[in-house]
């Protein structure tokens, strides 16, 4: 039966986190152990983590932004240097290319998924570039046997921004294992999530362990280490470092989630198919492509709205929605049409094309684990609702 409001009368939020009761209890008994800060919580957060990527280690942080700076400053990032990343991502994955003084050199997407495209990326190498941060779009893995082989070519760092992308894999092999090192979201509309938080992992014990002193001021030893430790709780800065680190709050909320993952994503899964179903023959409407060669993380449902076919302009179609009590998201303005990118680097409309396309297109719909299939179905249907009045 075709519906007039959102299911339960509510509106349908965008992105809204799904925590377990074990979750809020978790939090609860930390809050009442007197240890709020960092401690062992985070200790046991990094291990199951780790654990789950299948990485010999994570560092946890107070951000996924915090986790790319880190990941710069490790590969020895700075002043002079390029670093290539796609323009199709949110702005802090180029930010902290600026945070370090080298150039953000972008490069255009693959115009399908929306990933950094392997030749456009090598196309931009020049003697600068020191590094390459691809961005697993909406949570679908990049080619990364071409960036990895690009990479060893060249002599150049591989960053993952794998911020869309926790259950991803390639090739059987999980997002976050698979370059020199790779940053990963928390913040609320993620499918873990801590309120905010990141994490870093790499294979390098040496990263390992620099990250954590930089994630604290740059001191040998953070204050569970000092607490615990039987000798004079002494420390040293040994670089000037930031204040990035996790608390055990966060890390405990962190740590209840992790049972849940793949049977949350199995439930955005079964939520993806059957938008597929309701929406493939909307005139007008481009849905994500599928590849079997990969385990999408199902973050983002994005469409994309042709506006030749289509009865509505993309930001016409976002105000309808929201009206029809429906959040969306648009993932995302392309960066180099923003302006401090234009005016720092002389970046300009035309030169990514694939990328403008995708940013004047897309549209990401309501899709979590704290939907049902009620949800979903009102969506579609507000949709083809939409779509038989925009056509009278």
């Amino acid at each position: 039966m075709s519906r007039t409001v959102p299911p339960r009368g509510r509106y349908l939020v965008f992105g809204a986190p799904r925590l377990p009761e074990e979750a809020i209890q978790a939090a609860v008994e930390v809050l009442r152990s007197g240890w709020l800060g960092t401690g062992p919580r985070v200790a046991a957060f990094e291990e199951e983590f780790a654990r789950y990527i299948g990485t010999p280690f994570a560092v946890a942080v107070g951000s996924c932004t915090a986790a790319l700076h880190l990941a710069l400053r490790l590969a020895g990032v700075g002043p002079g240097d390029e670093v290539i990343t796609t323009p199709m991502t949110f702005a802090a994955t180029a930010n902290v290319i600026v945070h370090v003084g080298a150039r953000p050199v972008f490069a255009d997407v693959d115009p399908l998924t929306g990933n950094l495209d392997p030749e456009a990326a090598e196309a931009a190498i020049t003697p600068r570039t020191r590094a390459i941060i691809v961005v697993h779009y909406a949570g679908r893995p990049c080619e990364m046997d071409a960036f990895t082989d690009l990479c060893r070519r060249h002599g150049l760092f591989l960053i993952e921004d794998a911020a869309h992308a926790l259950e991803a894999s390639y090739k059987g092999r999980k997002v976050g294992a698979l370059g020199d090192a790779a940053a990963f979201s928390f913040y609320p509309t993620k499918s873990l999530t801590t309120g905010e938080g990141g994490m870093l992992t790499t294979a390098s014990g040496e990263w390992a362990e620099r990250a954590r002193v930089l994630r604290l001021h740059g001191l040998s030893r953070d204050a569970w280490r000092r607490y615990r430790d039987e000798e004079f709780p002494d420390y040293e800065v040994l670089e000037p470092g930031y204040k990035y680190n996790m608390t055990d709050i966060q890390a405990a909320i962190g740590l209840a989630q992790m049972p849940y993952l793949e049977a949350w994503l199995g439930r955005r899964e079964r939520l993806w198919h059957l938008y597929n179903d309701g929406l493939k023959n909307l005139e007008g409407i481009s849905l994500p492509p599928e590849d079997r060669r990969i385990v999408h993380a199902r973050h983002l449902y994005t469409i994309r709205v042709n506006r030749r076919q289509a009865p509505f302009s993309r930001d016409e179609l976002i105000r309808l929605l929201h009206q029809a009590g429906i959040g969306t998201g648009i993932h995302y303005k392309a960066l180099h049409l923003h302006r401090f990118y234009r005016e720092a680097f002389g970046y300009r409309p035309g030169m990514f094309p694939n990328a403008e396309r995708i940013s004047e297109e897309t549209l990401s719909l309501p899709l979590t684990a704290h939907m049902d299939e009620s949800d979903v179905l009102y969506v579609i249907d507000t949709l083809h609702r939409l779509w038989a009045k925009g056509r009278l």
